[in-house]
């Protein structure tokens, strides 16, 4: 291995840029201490432009497609399923903006490298999953899983520091990686420990794989109680969502918008709202029951930086409840920033994410102590109370009736970014059951999400576990 006791500036020639952003400077300090370099324990892996089958079905993730665990939830694609949503992610597969990953290797995420998505290639069938190009893939010259769990725990700070502040969030690059310092110490620790590593990550990873096997998806729990209540059969609307084409009689198109609105993705959606309010007769415009709604503040802000927090749109969940820990800051103020700031009862919607998430909703539940912003990709609502519970609008939004409707309302260029206006809330058509009906349809869902919370809860401590032990083995 390529131990190295010092750093001079000439390991700082292929930089292209001068970089001088504190944590950065920080962590390439020269020290005393012993470390490997990069080349010594990881190779970058060149990706090359794999040949698509373009008569079959194919499994693709984005950096949205993972978990902070590391887990992978790959979408599958049909080149026979090419529409209007999905024509710039096919331009992008089409100019080579993926690869397939080998076995053994370890792929990070380039984008927000703070989420923690790094994923372990174990499994063959994973081999077989199309990846974007935003994942930068390494191969380990040492044992793969040591490495694995070492960057995402013991390392996860030096792969932080060495990310750039981009026009929007941090990013990552191949030479950022290759700047890093590996502790000598720390990896002759683990080395030394190996056997016995791998046999406690085994029994752990066994438990976690039982508690995963009972596990299942909020958004699964919430699709599961609405399409329950309101009888709707989730094979029929998928099929037609699915479906390619829409037709529409010219006769019909005067009656749909006074500015003639006959676009694939409108009529879509209205023949999704025919088929899904067929039997609801509790239909009303949203925007009957908007009192006011403001979107954020988005000040120039930083990652683990000081100031006032600012949250992001991985904040939303799909159980409705706003996840407050906010891991961005801003220093950057003006006049009634108060106005900005988040509080308990907050109902927020995300106007703008991908394709498959704008426009989750989700509620502040927990007593906020501190001054928080709320960005300008949120917006504020503000409903008439005795008409709609703050819970059950947040969960429907969620659910299959928001989704549907979001992902054909919403407008971009690029479907990893499109937006949608308070417009598209006040003309939202959706189904408002009396007031008990809908606590009724919280609770339902609230305890199957508990449930689920628990198992949850269990696995984390699994994979607290796993952190520990390789914490102890690298101090040892």
């Amino acid at each position: 291995m390529g131990l190295i006791q010092r750093r001079n500036f000439s390991t700082f020639a292929s930089e292209p840029s001068v970089r001088f952003d504190f944590n950065y400077m920080k962590s390439v300090i020269p020290t005393t201490e012993e470390y490997y370099t990069y080349k010594s324990l990881f190779e970058v892996v060149p990706s090359t432009v794999p040949t698509l089958n373009e008569s079959e079905p194919f499994k693709y993730a984005e950096i949205g497609h993972v978990s902070k665990n590391g887990e992978v939830f790959p979408v599958t694609l049909s080149f026979e399923d090419r529409d209007e949503l999905n024509e710039d992610l096919f331009k992008k597969i089409e100019k080579g903006d993926i690869f397939l990953p080998e076995r053994g290797n370890i792929l990070i995420s380039a984008i927000r490298p703070y989420l923690n998505k790094i994923v372990l290639i174990e499994d063959e069938d994973e081999t077989d999953i199309y990846f974007t190009k935003a994942f930068i893939q390494i191969k380990p010259l040492i044992n793969s899983r040591i490495l694995y769990y070492a960057l995402r725990t013991i390392f996860s700070e030096k792969i932080n520091a060495v990310s750039r502040q981009g026009k929007g969030y941090p990013t990552l690059k191949d030479e950022d990686l290759k700047t890093i310092q590996f502790s000598k110490k720390v990896i002759d620790n683990l080395l030394a420990k190996e056997e016995e590593l791998i046999s406690n990550i085994d029994a752990l990873e066994k438990d976690i794989k039982e508690l995963k096997s009972i596990q299942r998806r909020k958004k699964e729990i919430v699709d599961e109680v609405f399409s329950s209540h309101f009888n709707i059969n989730m094979v029929e609307l998928m099929a037609l969502d699915n479906q390619r084409r829409v037709d529409v009689g010219l006769s019909r198109i005067s009656s749909l918008n006074s500015t003639i609105r006959y676009s694939y993705r409108w009529n879509k959606m209205k023949l999704i709202q025919k088929y899904l309010y067929r039997d609801i007769d509790c239909i009303e415009r949203l925007g009957k029951y908007i009192l006011s709604s403001n979107n954020g503040c988005s000040p120039e802000s930083v990652v683990g930086g000081e100031g006032i927090p600012i949250l992001g749109q991985e904040h939303f969940e799909f159980d409705g409840v706003l996840n407050v820990s906010p891991t961005k800051a801003t220093t950057k103020t003006k006049s009634n920033m108060e106005n900005f700031f988040i509080q308990e009862g907050d109902l927020f919607v995300s106007r703008g994410n991908t394709v498959d998430l704008v426009g989750l909703a989700c509620v502040v539940e927990t007593e906020v102590t501190e001054d928080i912003i709320y960005p300008d990709l949120y917006i504020r609502l503000k409903i008439n109370e005795e008409v709609i519970y703050k819970k059950y609008l947040a969960l429907l939004f969620n659910s299959f009736f928001g989704r549907l409707y979001f992902k054909y309302v919403s407008k971009g260029k690029n479907q990893t970014m499109v937006k949608i206006s308070s417009s598209e809330l006040l003309n939202y058509y959706l189904p408002i059951p009396p007031m008990e009906e809908q606590l009724e349809i919280v609770d339902k869902i609230e305890k199957q999400i508990d449930a689920q919370n628990e198992i949850a809860k269990q696995i984390e401590e699994k994979r607290n576990q796993i952190r520990i032990i390789i914490e102890e083995a690298a101090r040892s």
